[in-house]
């Protein structure tokens, strides 16, 4: 008989049980509860940590709430220029829109009769389109109309607050040498519809480093959001996410405590590490309760394969002389939480016999975060920007006089 494994570690799968996350369930319904809107939502994070899956939770709370909800995932190409936004935006909003109905143009009279009665058209894509089209000014003046139609339709459809929802938003960055600022254009144009009384609730989603280029981009921006960081799950959580799908799955298989404490510790606490574990040892122990064998956990082929999928790939990415500092920064007490470029420069003095300058750790800081390593946060301070990759690093690269690893089961 064959049985489906309930584990789902892909990238934004929604997995059979989200635990956990009670009280940004709790922190989204207070903000959707605002008379008027003074604060918009951004959703940070590490990667598996379960933003994208959080972000389609947020979905159903918001429709009970009585609002509408449209988005989309921001991908590099959709936000290089403001023209490119304004499109999404447009096409976003046609989904809210389409189901509303205006008057169209009224049609000439045939000989001596009189006017035909004029038809009514949905508020589609080109309806909005057209009236960007026409709208004089800036690419915003033209969104600001737009936005502010639609609202005076759907509202007087009772149907007037929306949620604009949108995942890899930190792939937006404005670009002065081609004279193009779309992430500055997105704040402006909410800020001036929300000042105006209209409920549209923007809420952004994306790495850690998404907020500072917020504030970067726009000041206000810091009182125009409330960031809530996702982070790793505590132990009681990490608990729940792992035994609530197998307990509903009808299978033969359990994980007994020793693995469930295994997986606890293995995965950090990170979702998409439970995820990836609990559906690797399901299938073994599968496999081993159908040969009538013993269940054993392969802890060594478990992370194996994890380092394989997860981890080698950006690993590849990197020069030698980048893999000596990440190495020199998995090395730091605390480096999983933040260091200071100070911290750094003072620990490769006794890590390496060629020691990182100031500059030289600045600019190689930079370079990693351009390639999603590292994360500099408002505060000036830097983190791994990829969960346990401190660890991945300390068990599979020896350093660079041959010492460096540390050894490790998982």
């Amino acid at each position: 008989m064959k049985f489906d494994n309930p584990y789902r570690p892909g990238a934004g799968h929604m997995p059979p049980h989200l635990a956990g996350r009670e009280a940004e369930y709790a922190e989204f319904v207070h903000l959707l509860e605002q008379e008027t809107i003074l604060e918009n939502l951004v959703l940070t994070g590490l990667r598996g940590v379960g933003k994208t899956v959080l972000l389609e939770k947020f979905k159903p709370l918001a429709l009970e709430h009585g609002w509408g909800w449209v988005g989309a995932d921001l991908s590099q190409s959709a936000s290089v220029s403001e023209l490119t936004i304004a499109e999404r935006l447009l096409a976003d909003l046609s989904v809210a829109t389409s189901g509303v109905s205006i008057e169209g143009p009224t049609e000439a009279p045939l000989g001596f009769g009189a006017k035909r009665p004029a038809p009514r058209v949905a508020i589609s894509y080109p309806v909005l389109a057209a009236l960007f089209e026409s709208t004089p000014g800036l690419i915003v003046d033209k969104l600001k109309a737009v936005l502010e139609f639609s609202w005076q339709h759907l509202s007087a459809e009772g149907s007037g607050k929306i949620v604009f929802a949108y995942d890899e938003a930190q792939n937006l960055a404005d670009n002065p040498s081609k004279d193009q600022y779309p992430l500055s254009m997105l704040l402006d144009l909410f800020q001036s519809i929300q000042r105006k009384g209209i409920p549209f609730f923007l809420l952004l989603t994306g790495l850690p480093t998404l907020f500072p280029k917020l504030v970067d981009a726009r000041t206000y921006a810091e009182r125009m959001f409330r960031v809530v960081m996702l982070t790793r799950l505590d132990d009681a959580a990490s608990r729940e996410a792992i035994t609530k799908p197998i307990e509903h799955a009808q299978t033969p298989v359990r994980f007994d405590e020793t693995t469930v404490e295994l997986i606890v510790t293995k995965s950090g606490g990170y979702p998409y590490f439970i995820q990836f574990i609990c559906r690797e040892i399901f299938d073994v122990f599968i496999r081993q309760a159908e040969s009538d064998e013993a269940m054993i956990v392969p802890l060594e082929g478990i992370q194996r394969k994890l380092d394989t999928d997860f981890f080698a790939g950006r690993w590849a990415r990197v020069t030698d002389r980048q893999r000596q500092m990440l190495w020199v920064i998995a090395t730091m007490q605390g480096s999983t939480e933040e260091f200071t470029i100070q911290d750094l420069v003072e620990h490769t003095k006794s890590k390496l016999s060629k020691p990182f300058s100031s500059s030289h750790t600045n600019q190689m800081l930079a370079s990693l975060a351009q390639q999603g390593l590292i994360y500099k946060n408002r505060f000036g301070k830097y983190s791994f920007a990829v969960p346990l990759l401190g660890d991945f690093i300390l068990r599979t690269y020896p350093g660079p006089s041959g010492n460096g690893g540390l050894p490790s089961d998982l």
